[in-house]
Order: structure tokens, then C-alpha cells, then sequence
């Protein structure tokens, strides 16, 4: 059974681990935590003089370097002067050249949100008309790319790294002492420490080139190294260094010198290490807590010590769990894990599950913030697959626990007999000094006995393949030289103890690996584990997505700010024609109320050159936005009157600089587009 049970397992482990890959690699670049609600000159504008500066408006605060506002000509130069700087709130600026020509000009961002994540993109205004330009328009994507993907394995590593180190370490401290002289139980909690040490160095590096070009190249540039190490996040991750200088000196205690003290001096032992792990582990998640989601947006006093709260319960639970698995199926035979160790364990467990129903529950409404979201947003559908996938742990750790219960009255029943079989023997004892004859039927089972073993040992003797001699050589040479023979027989009795020993070990490993008990708990631990790691890359996932209440302040702001910049609430646009035919020439007047996100009334309005209406046979729209390759979406008004054309319901799916495009048909083979562009939404 435990031969089939390995390689499942091992399937089982892979497929996981690849589920858990391409969720990090759907991930993508790191979703913008802080979003532009305002800018001055506004997208698409046209200004008749040029502007002293550009400011942006974000949601939250930023940080900035050198580099985070430029604004570009038409030929791609820079013609911004000086450093970006926080003139209010959360509005930032930088100033502009004096003298600069007509055209279309690009301003570019590049900043770090509160909670850590690169926010960039782009617009552009032009000064006097329209002009062409050879700088890309699209939107920036930061934190993507090579450098993007990288730091999403960090971060998973990171958090696995955490929880195999501080979980496996409360299991051997809480729940199984000795397990801290348990070789595979070492190497578990280390393999934690070497993880997130690795991923955070790894972090670290990879932190400057993230939140700025995106080169991989640049991870080894020292002035990047150098800028990160001045921000919040460079902070954390260096005093998680530190604190991980103090989680190797409590590891080595732990498995160095704990098991050499004696019984009393362990529990002074146990009650200062618990003390110390204790604070390590708290300022280990403390380091994630100061510098991502917690710090920033509603009540961040509060917030991180429940973040801390919630990180340890998930190491607990996790960790312990995994830690618990390997133990099952890797601990040598003599020293199995005990079923008190388990149901301790299982204690522990179902405390740190509360802890995350009460954190997880505020968490939940702090980053979300209504029902909407919760379906409506990104974030709010990867919680609610986290949250599904917890209640699947939830009720396997309900079936570990009953095998735990089962497992527990099995060794307290096996207790029970061999209490039994020692009463048997002392009674035994006790009839052979009580006569004579007893003695001699307690002697003549003993012989009995001692002969039944004389016999096994000297058919064990026998069936053992004898090592060929050179000729010559036998009894007579091993008479003539006694000291060698007994040196012989000596060998040969240690290589029979250790063959003994590795049978009997082996026996004891079956007999353990086929208690029915035992193995039910392994399955339900191993499914547990399993889903645990698709919950973990999840929650990396989580951490890089925005959060709906931010996302949902950021939109409303937006909305706001675009509300009250079209004053005149109507997009109106002349746009002279001509198609080269007879009566080919006119104007186009297109007016759209009320120009924002949403449903909006179109009318067409043709005209003569002398100002008359015209009525032609077609007239067709469409609205494209370039930047985000939406459209064109066609608009066939119908006509109303002479020269007046109308179409209600027009939806504007976004805001942005939409060309609008109409075209006139004023004979069966005359006919022209004429295109403008109009700030919308």
C-alpha cells in the first residue's frame, strides 16, 4: 500500500506545483496600487500658451526619483527642468523649459505606490494644434517582463520560506521535542531558512531594476541597490535580513544543543527559545506587514498588527502541516511521530484557523469594502477562490482530525497491552519461584525457546553465501591462528547485529506504514499540504493585485475629476468637407451630450458653405480610441430633418482622446472622411 501511495503523491506534489506556476505566471506585471485621478494640462487638451509645469494627482502617495515625471516633444527630446516634487497632498510636479514650440508634447510617469508597487503610464496634451509625434503613446507597463516575473518567484519563495521555518520550528517546540534530533526534521526547517534568506537577498536586487526600467541588467547596478535602500520597502527587506541573522542562532540552538541538556534544563530551554522565537517570527512578518497593503489606505495602525497576526497563524497552520507530512512519510522507524504530537499539533491548528477567520474577515473588508467589488473586481474573485480554497483545507483538517482521534485511541489501546503483557510476565516470574515443578515447566519452555533460536541463527548461518578462500585456507589456518579468528568471528557477529538491526528496522517501518490509522492521516495531510500550496500562490497573486476599494476610490475619482473638467458638458466639432464633386463642399458640425463614460446623445448637423443645411444621401460615425485599441465602433444616426441627423444610446465604453470619424457621401461616387479628435469622459 505504501509503495503505490509514493508515487501518487509525488504526481500529486508536481501537478500543484505547476498549477501554482502558472498562476504566478498569469500574474503579470504587478496591478497599479495607486491610480492617476487628475492631471494639469489635462489628456488630449489643447492649450493655447505653453504651461509653466505638468502635475499629476494620484489616488495615494508616491515616491519618486529623478526620472518618475518626464514630458516630451514631438521629436521625443525631454523638456522638463529640474526635479519632481510633492507640491500638495498627493499631487506631484515638475517644471517645464521656457519657449517651447507648438505641438503634441508626452508626459510619462513612473512612480512607487504606498504599498510598494511601480505604478507608470502615459498621456499627452499638445500646445497651440495637434502635431505629429514619434513618442509611443500606449500606457507604461511597470513591474512586467523578465524582472517582473522573478520578483513574483521571490515572493512566493519568500512567503514559503516563512512559513516552513517558523511553522516547522513551532511544531517541534510545541508539539514534538523530539523531533529536534530527527535528521529530515532539521533539514525541513532549514531548507525554510535558506529559502527566504535567498529570496530576500534575491528581492533586494531585483527591487531597483522593478520598480524602474524593468532590465534585467540593471539588477546589478549599484546606484539602483543604493536608491532602494532609502526606501520603506529597502528597509524591510534588509531588517528581515537581520532578523534572520537571529532565527539561524535559534535554529542552531534548537537542534545543536537543545537535545544534549537534561530534562530539567530543557524546560528552561523550551520557555526561552519560546520566548525568542516568539519575537523573531513576529518581526519576521512584521517586515512584510510595514511595507505592502497594511501600511497604506484605512486604519494602518490597526491593520499591521493584524497583518503580523495573520501571517503567523498562516505559518503555523501551514508550516506545522508541513513539517507534519514529511515526518509521516520520511521519520526513521524508531522514532515515528507520536500520536500526542499529532493531536497537539491538531490543537494548534484549529487556533491558528480562527485567528485567520477573525484577521481574514477584517482584511476582507478593508481591502474590499462593498459586495460589488467582491464580484466585480479582480481582487475581490481571487479572495473568493482563496476563501473556497481555505474551506477546502477546512474540511480535510477535519478529516486529519479524526484520524488523529483514531490514531490516539490505537496507542492508548497498544499501551494498555503491553501494560498487560508486563502484568503476564511478572505473574510468570513469580510462578517460577514459587515451586519446583513450576520452575521446571518455565525452564523447559525457556531451553525450549533458546533452542528454537539456536536453531534460526544456524539456518540463518547456513542460507548466508560464503566468501570463496584460496586453497589451502581453512579450519586448519584459523586453528593455527586463534587471535585471527576471533577478530573473524567478531566482524562477522557486527555484520549480523547490523543486518538484525536494518530487518528489524525494516519490520517496525512496515508494521508503522500499515496501521490503517496512520495511513488515512498521511492522505488527509498530504491533501491538505496539497491545496495549501495552491492557497500560498494565490495569496502572492493577491499581494500584487490592487485592491477593490482602492480600485473602486481610484475610478470614482477619476470620474469626478472628469466631471468637473467639461464644464460645458457637450463635445462640439466642425469639420469642413469636401468630397470633389458637384455641391461637394460643406461643413459638419457633430455634437455629443453629455461627452462622458456611459450613454451619451449624438447629433449631425451639414451645412453649405453659405451656411444652409444640406441634405446628402449618408452620413456614417465612428469612434476609435488609438491608445487602447478600442473601435472603431460605428454609429449610423438616422435622419431627422434636413441636414440633421440623430442617434441616442451612444455608449463611450472609456475615458480618453477619442478621433471621431464621419463620412460624407454626396453623390453615388463622391465621398470623404473627415476625422477629429475630441476629449471624451
Amino acid at each position: 500500500m505504501t509503495r503505490t501511495i509514493a508515487p501518487r503523491a509525488r504526481t500529486l506534489v508536481l501537478l500543484l506545483l505547476a498549477a501554482t506556476g502558472l498562476l504566478l505566471a498569469g500574474a503579470g506585471p504587478a496591478s497599479a496600487h495607486a491610480a492617476l485621478t487628475g492631471s494639469d494640462p489635462q489628456q488630449g487638451v489643447v492649450v493655447a500658451t505653453a504651461p509653466a509645469q505638468v502635475s499629476l494627482t494620484f489616488s495615494e502617495k508616491v515616491a519618486l526619483n529623478d526620472d518618475s515625471l518626464r514630458v516630451l516633444d514631438p521629436h521625443g527630446t525631454r523638456v522638463d527642468a529640474g526635479k519632481p516634487a510633492n507640491v500638495s497632498g498627493t499631487t506631484y510636479a515638475v517644471r517645464l523649459r521656457g519657449g517651447l514650440a507648438q505641438g503634441t508634447y508626452t508626459v510619462t510617469y513612473q512612480v512607487v505606490s504606498a504599498d510598494s508597487h511601480p505604478v507608470g503610464g502615459a498621456y499627452t496634451f499638445s500646445i497651440g494644434a495637434p502635431s505629429k509625434t514619434s513618442v509611443a503613446v500606449g500606457g507604461q507597463e511597470a513591474g512586467g517582463g523578465t524582472v517582473g516575473v522573478l520578483y513574483g518567484i521571490g515572493r512566493y519563495v519568500s512567503y514559503a520560506g516563512l512559513i516552513v521555518l517558523v511553522g516547522g520550528a513551532a511544531f517541534v517546540l510545541a508539539c514534538w521535542q523530539r523531533g529536534a534530533g530527527v535528521r529530515i526534521v532539521q533539514r525541513t526547517v532549514v531548507s525554510g531558512w535558506l529559502a527566504l534568506t535567498a529570496a530576500t537577498l534575491a528581492l533586494l536586487l531585483l527591487r531597483g531594476s522593478y520598480t524602474t526600467s524593468g532590465k534585467l541588467g540593471d539588477v546589478v547596478d549599484m546606484d539602483l541597490l543604493g536608491q532602494v535602500l532609502q526606501t520603506k520597502t529597502g528597509a524591510a527587506l534588509v531588517s528581515r535580513l537581520l532578523l534572520l541573522a537571529a532565527a539561524a542562532l535559534f535554529v542552531a540552538v534548537l537542534f545543536g544543543a537543545y537535545e544534549k541538556r537534561a530534562e530539567e534544563e530543557k524546560r528552561d530551554l523550551t520557555f526561552g527559545l519560546a520566548i525568542g522565537g516568539v519575537v523573531v517570527a513576529a518581526g519576521l512578518a512584521a517586515s512584510w506587514a510595514m511595507a505592502e497593503h497594511a501600511s497604506t489606505g484605512l486604519q494602518p495602525g490597526i491593520a499591521m498588527p493584524v497583518d503580523v497576526i495573520h501571517l503567523l497563524a498562516v505559518a503555523a497552520w501551514f508550516g506545522g502541516l508541513a513539517t507534519l507530512l514529511i515526518a509521516l512519510y520520511r521519520a526513521p522507524a524508531e522514532t515515528p511521530v507520536p500520536a500526542a504530537a499529532v493531536h497537539r499539533f491538531s490543537r494548534i491548528a484549529f487556533g491558528s484557523v480562527l485567528a485567520l477567520v477573525a484577521t481574514g474577515t477584517y482584511q476582507a473588508w478593508r481591502q474590499v469594502g462593498s459586495w460589488s467589488a467582491l464580484t466585480g473586481t479582480r481582487y475581490g474573485q481571487l479572495l473568493l477562490v482563496k476563501i473556497g480554497l481555505v474551506l477546502v483545507m477546512i474540511a480535510l483538517a477535519w478529516f486529519s482530525r479524526r484520524w488523529t482521534g483514531r490514531l490516539a485511541r490505537a496507542a492508548d489501546g497498544g499501551a494498555l497491552t503491553s501494560a498487560r503483557k508486563d502484568a503476564a510476565q511478572e505473574h510468570d516470574r513469580r510462578d517460577t519461584d514459587a515451586g519446583p515443578d513450576t520452575a521446571g515447566v518455565t525452564e523447559s519452555s525457556h531451553a525450549a525457546e533458546t533452542a528454537q533460536q539456536a536453531d534460526t541463527a544456524g539456518a540463518e548461518e547456513a542460507d548466508r553465501p560464503k566468501a570463496k578462500q584460496p586453497a589451502g585456507v581453512g579450519g586448519g589456518a584459523a586453528a593455527a591462528d586463534p587471535g585471527g579468528s576471533a577478530a573473524g568471528d567478531a566482524r562477522r557477529a557486527a555484520q549480523l547485529a547490523r543486518q538484525r538491526a536494518a530487518v528489524d528496522a525494516a519490520r517496525r517501518k512496515r508494521l508503522r506504514d500499515a496501521d490503517p490509522n496512520r495511513f488515512g492521516l498521511r492522505r488527509s495531510v498530504l491533501a491538505e499540504a496539497a491545496v495549501a500550496v495552491v492557497v500560498l500562490a494565490v495569496t502572492t497573486v493577491l499581494t500584487q493585485t490592487e485592491p477593490a476599494r482602492t480600485q473602486e476610490e481610484a475610478t470614482a475619482a477619476t470620474s469626478s475629476s472628469a466631471s468637473s473638467s467639461s464644464s460645458a458638458g457637450t463635445v462640439t466639432l466642425d469639420m469642413p468637407f469636401d468630397t470633389g464633386g458637384e455641391n461637394g463642399k460643406g461643413v459638419v458640425r457633430l455634437d455629443l451630450d453629455p461627452a462622458r463614460v456611459g450613454g451619451n446623445e449624438l447629433h449631425v448637423y451639414v451645412e453649405r458653405p453659405d451656411g444652409r443645411p444640406f441634405d446628402i444621401p449618408e452620413i456614417k460615425v465612428a469612434l476609435t480610441l488609438t491608445s487602447k485599441n478600442i473601435g472603431p465602433l460605428p454609429v449610423a444616426p438616422e435622419h431627422i430633418t434636413t441636414g440633421h441627423w440623430a442617434a441616442s444610446g451612444v455608449q463611450i465604453p472609456m475615458a480618453g482622446d477619442w478621433k471621431v470619424a464621419v463620412s460624407v457621401r454626396t453623390s453615388d461616387i463622391d465621398e470623404v472622411t473627415v476625422t477629429k479628435n475630441a476629449q471624451i469622459g
